[in-house]
């Protein structure tokens, strides 16, 4: 892995985690939870887009995308086990 391809997959997660914050309503987790939210939610939109036959267009914009699904299913799992 690359420096480069680092960089890509930290910008990805902070903007992916920074906007299922403001999605979800929750309040910010900063630029290290963004990240983590972010890095987490797109390997749970990986597995779940897929197995509902969902595709999303390439690119960083497709990535962001795709890992900002992620990232608001996984805030509103973490959300409702707070609650029980």
């Amino acid at each position: 892995m690359t420096l480069e391809s680092l960089l890509i997959i930290l910008f990805i997660g902070a903007i992916a985690g920074w906007l299922a914050g403001l999605i979800v309503k929750g309040y910010g987790y900063g630029l290290l939870g963004n990240i983590v939210i972010g890095i987490i939610g797109a390997f749970v939109a990986g597995l779940i887009l897929p197995q509902l036959g969902l595709s999303i267009g390439a690119g960083i914009v497709g990535a962001i995308i795709h890992a900002t699904i992620g990232a608001v299913i996984l805030l509103f799992l973490i959300r409702l086990i707070k609650r029980a």
